[in-house]
């Protein structure tokens, strides 16, 4: 299928590993330009040398999501350099990894003032494209009360809920000027390295639990994740407004009225 985004500009976050790189990678494959960032320069200078390869324009830098001005500096130069924004992904997470005050700061700055940042200073140019579109990465674990095996980390869910709600408001205010926002949210996704290659290492009975809840049989993969949101970004989806994807292999085993 033509997703009909050859040539248009993509930002995305944290797109340098799991499925942050997987999203601009697979916006490449359909004809797109990126921009990347990442906090690790090596990171960056390698996923632009392999992005460039498909023959599409690429640009990138080093970001820390908390820090303002870095933030807003690179989509900025991004959409200069690009010639303007179509899509923006906001995929950044601090993940479940630090409890106590210093987690919900963390994540709240990351996840949550993240995404917010982005859409902010991203808006002005999105809002010049005929193909607008905005894909905030959450999780399940935004609507569920226990997901990942992180007990008193509670942060992480919390955020991800937050990050859903604010980008259905978003996503109605801004439809008025052609800008489309949806939600992906991934239930437990494996890639080498990443969160359940940890768990599934120290916590096999966790591991295995997830997979006997996903009635598909398996973990999901990164590039299936990503599917979803190139998809959503793509004016092929230009009906679809203020939705919250579950790309979960069943994980959830619910009815979404």
């Amino acid at each position: 299928m033509d997703l009909k985004l050859k040539d248009k500009n993509a930002l995305v976050t944290g797109s340098t590993r799991g499925i942050g790189l997987r999203i601009a990678r697979q916006f490449v494959e359909e004809g797109a330009n990126v921009g990347i960032c990442a906090r690790t320069k090596a990171d960056v200078d390698r996923t632009i040398a392999e992005l460039k390869k498909k023959g599409v324009k690429v640009v990138g830098d080093t970001v820390d999501i908390t820090n303002a001005a870095s933030y807003t500096g690179w989509i900025k130069s991004c959409a200069e350099q690009l010639g303007g924004i179509d899509v923006f992904v906001s995929n950044v997470s601090a993940g479940p990894r630090e409890g106590g005050e210093a987690g919900w700061k963390n994540m709240f700055e990351s996840d949550m003032l993240g995404a917010v940042r982005g859409c902010e200073t991203a808006l002005p140019w999105l809002k010049k494209s005929d193909v607008a579109a905005i894909v905030l990465i959450s999780s399940i674990s935004g609507v569920m009360s226990k997901v990942l095996p992180a007990p008193g980390i509670y942060a992480y869910g919390a955020m991800k809920a937050a990050l859903i709600s604010y980008g259905a408001q978003l996503s109605k205010d801004v439809a008025k000027d052609k800008v489309r926002v949806n939600i992906v949210s991934p239930g437990p996704i494996y890639f080498e390295g990443g969160p359940w290659d940890h768990i599934k290492k120290g916590l096999p009975a966790a591991y295995d639990d997830a997979i006997e809840k996903c009635v598909i049989g398996r973990l999901g993969t990164p590039e299936e994740v990503a599917s979803a949101v190139v998809f959503l970004a793509s004016p092929v989806s230009g009906f679809t407004v203020g939705q919250n994807l579950h790309v979960d292999g069943g994980y959830m085993q619910h009815v979404a009225f």
